[in-house]
């Protein structure tokens, strides 16, 4: 099995552990996503050449869903009492949009526990028309669909995803549904938590963060449309090169596909070639 769940930190935590070569790579999914978002880059071989282990964070997925407790420091200190409970000391931390900025915030704040970054779409300095992008992703949160099906079939004709679909995508927003006993069907996520979480974000100094990273890191970008042809990225290649030239060392790709699409499909291989090529990098065969 490759399901879990933990009480760390004074919540039930959901992960995904899946077996794998070392060094492990931890996981840490976007604003609204759950640990299944990365099932397109497991099954584009990131898993098995290594352990990896996808989080669902507070208030997403099946993890538990305080009322408050949504800071950094609440997400931070969730991550590390998992890997404490895990028994690893340091690892390679994965963050895909929101979950990049928490993969700066655990390197600049626990560094001794963060060997190498891997950041898939993420800017600290975003634009207005990000902000517009994101808020199309977490008005689902809030809506009810007919049955599950119905919810599926929606999301086929978002925007964003412009004809895009893909069986690993479809098993990461299966994970985020809740069925009602009259089978209409809602996101498990909590729209309340994630409003949290963006208020969180607004409160932290990145610009200044990304300057005291010391750590190995990478930043691989999908700048393309977050929706029909024309529509803006959620990270321009601008932004997102921006940031990596802020961090000591850090080296930027470009890849195919937007914010979404890039870690799915044949889109998912060259992101895993990529991080497999960084990861091993000056570590002994």
């Amino acid at each position: 099995m490759i399901d879990h769940y933990e009480r760390v930190n004074g919540v039930r935590i959901h992960y995904l552990d899946r077996a794998g070569g070392e060094p492990p790579v931890v996981m840490l999914p976007g604003l609204t996503a759950n640990a299944h978002s990365f099932d397109g880059l497991a099954a584009a071989g990131l898993s098995p050449r290594f352990r990896t282990i996808a989080l669902d964070l507070r208030g997403r997925g099946d993890s538990d869903k305080p009322a408050t407790g949504y800071t950094l420091e609440d997400h931070a200190a969730d991550v590390l009492a998992l890997l404490d409970h895990l028994g690893i000391k340091q690892a390679t931390v994965l963050g895909h949009s929101f979950g990049g900025l928490l993969t700066i915030y655990l390197a600049v704040k626990y560094p001794q526990r963060v060997a190498r970054l891997v950041l898939l779409d993420v800017a600290v300095w975003i634009l207005e028309d990000t902000t517009k992008l994101i808020r199309v992703s977490i008005d689902r949160l809030t809506k009810t669909f007919p049955s599950s099906d119905g919810y599926i079939d929606a999301l086929k004709q978002a925007p964003y995803l412009d004809g895009f679909w893909d069986p690993m995508l479809e098993s990461y927003f299966r994970a985020e549904i809740e069925t009602s006993g009259d089978g209409t069907a809602r996101a498990r996520t909590s729209a309340a938590a994630i409003e949290q979480v963006i208020q969180a974000i607004t409160m932290e100094p990145w610009g200044e963060y990304v300057k005291q990273i010391s750590a190995p890191a990478i930043l691989i970008n999908g700048p393309g449309a977050y929706g029909p042809p024309g529509a803006p990225a959620i990270v321009p290649a601008a932004l997102a090169r921006e940031t990596a030239g802020s961090i000591a060392g850090c080296q930027y790709i470009e890849v195919p596909g937007n914010h979404m699409t890039m870690i799915f499909g044949d889109n998912a291989q060259k992101v895993v070639r990529a991080i497999a090529e960084f990861v091993t990098a000056g570590v002994p065969a």
